[in-house]
């Protein structure tokens, strides 16, 4: 992995390299550090957050679903208006530095938060902040990033935003090990990453001009771009695969209920899945670069049946569980970072937040909905069976998907 600390010209041209191979750019790399300690904060909350729902608050699988629809899918409430607002300024860290700042101040208020709504109230607040900055930050890599190295920036990123969730359930992990149902200390051990994690993207990360500062973009051409042919087939494909994607939250209560472990060791899960994640997230990156993002995309959902089907099993172990958290890594190497590059090159470069936020948006309502429905019929049928209709619906879906993001990528627009 090569690392400059100098961007290219906005406008995607690319510096001279020589015989030299192509280097990640800095405000990346600088992300990626905002991202990782983000993530420090966000996954010592959310590895928990399960169990402490459903073991503590005393929530009923209908009504973790609710939650968990809410976790996976408000933020696209605001998806599409921080993209927008990102392209409109062409100042898109103005944007992000808000998101992230309502995600900080959202762990200290879960201390005061006991009840059912007021819970809810503040995971909606953090995934509204993840929403409203989600967009405008990969817009920033794209902008600083080559096309052509665009799979492998965004693995970068990745790559450093998946340390810190393998760091932050670790640490979660020692809080409860050194004080039994402590879940105050990971709120405010969580809150104090993500303020240094914002006073890095302030103090730090350049305030890039991106095309659109050049070029005032109304909302009627972004939506027009939104909206447009090049993007229709892609929204639509990772719509349909969202909707039976089962959030991680009910795959790892599947486990902990089959194997019986200790609710002390349930944050390793969350681990064992980004470990693998942070292993692959730049070599899948690089792959899609060289053999296409949809192909890479589609290929990453193929794993997900297995993985269902093996939490599924009546009988598991250390060895199986591992299996299944590591395809779950697999997954998201091969799909997080590779659909914002591949939605990228399909918008010009001034509406590209907007672009990039509508496909984030589709996908956060698709799990909204996904987790819902999983929550339903884990009332109704228990998990193993939902497990297995879902495993089987998205094998059935994904060579629709394949279909439909067949020669997408012979439609990008120019850099």
């Amino acid at each position: 992995m090569y690392i400059s600390v100098r961007d290219r010209p906005a406008g995607g041209r690319r510096e001279p390299t020589g015989t030299r191979a192509p280097r990640v750019a800095g405000t990346v790399l600088l992300l990626g550090v905002v991202s990782l300690l983000t993530d420090v904060s966000s996954e010592m909350v959310s590895s928990v957050l399960p169990l402490y729902l459903t073991a503590v608050v005393g929530l009923s699988p209908i009504a973790y679903g609710f939650v968990d629809g809410i976790y996976q899918g408000v933020s696209a409430l605001v998806r599409i208006a921080g993209g927008y607002a990102g392209d409109r300024g062409g100042r898109p860290k103005l944007i992000a530095v808000a998101g992230y700042g309502i995600s900080a101040l959202s762990r200290i208020a879960l201390l005061p938060a006991a009840g059912y709504a007021a819970i809810t109230a503040v995971i909606t607040a953090d995934r509204l902040g993840k929403g409203l900055r989600t967009a405008p930050r990969d817009a920033l890599i794209a902008e600083a990033s080559p096309p052509a190295m665009l799979g492998r920036a965004f693995g970068v990123h990745r790559a450093l935003d998946t340390l810190g969730a393998a760091i932050g359930p670790l640490l979660a992990f020692a809080l409860l090990a050194g004080l039994p149902g402590g879940y105050d200390s990971i709120f405010v051990v969580s809150f104090a990453f993500a303020t240094v994690g914002v006073a890095v993207l302030v103090l730090f990360v350049p305030n890039l001009r991106t095309a659109a500062g050049t070029a005032r973009v109304g909302l009627r051409r972004a939506l027009r771009e939104v909206a447009g042919r090049r993007l229709r087939r892609p929204l639509l494909a990772a719509g349909l695969l969202g909707l039976l994607t089962v959030g991680d939250g009910f795959l790892y209560l599947t486990l902990q209920d089959r194997d019986d472990f200790a609710a002390r060791w349930f944050p390793l899960l969350y681990v064992g899945t980004n470990l693998a994640y942070l292993t692959l997230a730049v070599p899948l990156g690089r792959l899609a670069d060289r053999v296409g993002r949809a192909r890479v995309l589609v290929a990453g959902h193929l794993v997900l049946p297995v993985c269902y089907l093996l939490a599924a099993l009546p009988q598991g172990g250390l060895a199986l569980t591992v299996v299944v958290l590591l395809l779950l890594g697999v997954f998201y190497a091969a799909s997080d970072g590779v659909l914002p590059a591949l939605v990228s090159r399909l918008v010009p470069a001034e509406t590209r937040g907007s672009g990039i936020a509508a496909a984030q948006t589709v996908v956060a309502l698709a799990r909204f909905a996904s987790s819902v429905l999983f929550g339903l019929l884990w009332t109704l049928s228990g998990p193993r069976p939902a497990l297995l209709l879902f495993g089987a619906l998205l094998l059935g879906m994904v060579p629709l998907a394949a279909w439909m993001l067949r020669g997408v990528e012979t439609r990008e627009v120019p850099a």
